[in-house]
């Protein structure tokens, strides 16, 4: 199996262990860095630690190529689909009037704030520690980032990316996300990215920038009943 195909569990095992809790069977991400989980396969003692690693009435989103097993315990809350899609040239900041600037701890409240306003996906207090985040500021506030996600080997995921509705129509999502993933070209990796498969003008978006669709991605918000 490609390690695209279950890209949460081989970021959690890899590059994002420290940041996650779990064992062999079942991780997630600290509560306070992002709501993923993941297990290596489908089999019922995976799910079954998975559906351990949830408190009663606590979620976690998973995202696999491999049609996803409700464990016995939890129900979904939400699913859909999205395409999984790869960077196949190479990538650069084509330039504009506004500094992109390296995005960190101290920007992370506003980070949260814009996240939480535009709702990318699943954004918390520490998820920007998963990966470097640019961002643009115009005069002082931060109005547009994205930045990286999951991390699987030779792979980075570019996510995060959101603008407030003040900037858009101003190209800086395609600036960041272009920008984003040269950065990790230039670390010798390949970027990914998912997008949701009824968001056809971000889909659109990234094809311009040469992303093309590898595989569509199950992915569904899972629930462990109270009791």
């Amino acid at each position: 199996m490609h390690p695209l195909d279950r890209p949460v569990w081989a970021s959690l095992t890899g590059a994002h262990a420290p940041l996650s809790v779990g064992g062999a069977l079942a991780r997630r991400y600290r509560p306070d860095v992002n709501r993923f989980a993941a297990t290596p396969d489908d089999g019922p003692e995976a799910l079954a630690a998975l559906a351990a690693l949830l408190a009663p009435g606590e979620s976690a989103f998973l995202a696999q190529v491999p049609a996803l097993v409700v464990p016995p315990g939890l129900r979904v809350a939400k699913q859909g689909l999205c395409v999984q899609m790869l960077a196949t040239r190479a990538l650069r900041d084509d330039g504009g009037p506004d500094a992109l600037l390296r995005l960190g701890e101290p920007d992370a409240a506003e980070m949260l704030a814009l996240a939480t306003l535009t709702e990318p996906g699943p954004f918390l207090p520490r998820t920007h520690a998963m990966g470097d985040f640019l961002g643009v500021r115009r005069p002082g506030r931060l109005l547009a980032m994205a930045g990286e996600r999951f991390r699987v080997p030779g792979y980075a995921e570019v996510s995060g990316v959101c603008t407030h509705p003040e900037a858009r129509g101003l190209g800086l999502a395609r600036r960041l996300s272009a920008a984003v993933a040269a950065r990790i070209q230039a670390r010798g990796e390949q970027p990914f990215l998912h997008a949701w498969e009824t968001n056809t003008p971000a889909i659109a978006l990234y094809e311009t920038l040469g992303f093309r669709v590898r595989t569509k991605v199950h992915v569904a918000v899972l629930e462990r009943l109270a009791g």
